[in-house]
């Protein structure tokens, strides 16, 4: 667990559920290069720890994150270009570390998402924000682009719907954002962490092998053609998964009609 006044916080409870959050209140978590290097380090941590079975990405304050620092911003004025690509290199890197958790991961939203803050969002495989929550791609009003997260919030909200909203640079509701795909939930600001809970009581019942072994799944198979290396692929994962020593606990208990091991009462 971090120090309470860390820019970013990892706890971890006896669920293996973990809890990372941007703990920047005063800034509206605003991303600089320090809290995207944090953030990737402790992806990284998580990746490697087998008994994370789950993980939130929340935001102390009234705002999930109001995108880029300003003084950050600010100091980018007199990059060069190679300075500016080991920049983006390093935002880019943080977004795939955070795309491609092994676990389930769970993006718990209040207040302003702007800018890379939306790509944080689109990185999670869920997210539950507030009604009130609002949502804007604003790098074109500064003369810049959304690049390095265009990847997930295409995947996430389409190409159309991006077209639209990475050039108008307009404010959208939590509404239209459940509407686009962005939100899984919109939900009242009380509700954020029951409804953040029911989700993790269904994650939790499940196989933690078979849970990251879906998720993966889904990033191998997303816009492939369904040719025979595509179908040969999924023979071989359900093939492997049943003889897995989960797979295996998961049909004796199905057909014994006891719980699962994994399953804690």
């Amino acid at each position: 667990m971090t120090d309470d006044n860390a820019a970013v916080q990892l706890f971890i409870d006896d669920r293996g559920v973990a809890t990372v959050t941007l703990n920047r209140p005063e800034k509206h978590n605003a991303f600089d290069a320090s809290l995207i290097a944090e953030l990737s380090s402790i992806f990284q941590q998580l990746a490697e720890n087998p008994k994370v079975r789950a993980m939130i990405l929340a935001a102390t304050g009234k705002s999930f994150s109001a995108g880029a620092d300003l003084n950050w911003m600010q100091s980018m004025v007199n990059y060069s270009y190679a300075e500016n690509l080991k920049d983006s290199q390093a935002l880019a890197a943080m977004l795939h570390a955070l795309n491609t958790l092994p676990m389930p991961t769970i993006a718990r939203v209040q207040g302003a998402a702007f800018g890379g803050a939306v790509g944080l969002i689109a990185c999670c495989d869920m997210a539950i924000g507030s009604k009130l929550s609002k949502f804007c791609l604003s790098e074109v009003k500064l003369g810049l682009l959304p690049a390095t997260i265009s990847p997930y919030v295409i995947d996430a909200i389409g190409a159309r719907a991006a077209r639209r909203y990475f050039v108008t640079a307009e404010v959208f509701s939590a509404r239209r954002a459940r509407r686009l795909g962005l939100l899984s939930e919109a939900v009242t600001e009380e509700e954020l962490d029951s409804t953040i809970d029911n989700l993790l009581e269904q994650i939790l019942r499940n196989s933690p092998q078979a849970v990251s072994a879906a998720k993966h799944l889904v990033l191998q198979l997303q816009d492939r053609p369904i040719d025979a290396d595509v179908v040969q692929y999924t023979c071989e994962q359900i093939a492997q998964i049943r003889v897995s020593a989960e797979g295996q606990e998961g049909l004796q208990a199905f057909l014994a009609k006891r719980p699962a091991t994994w399953i804690r009462e």
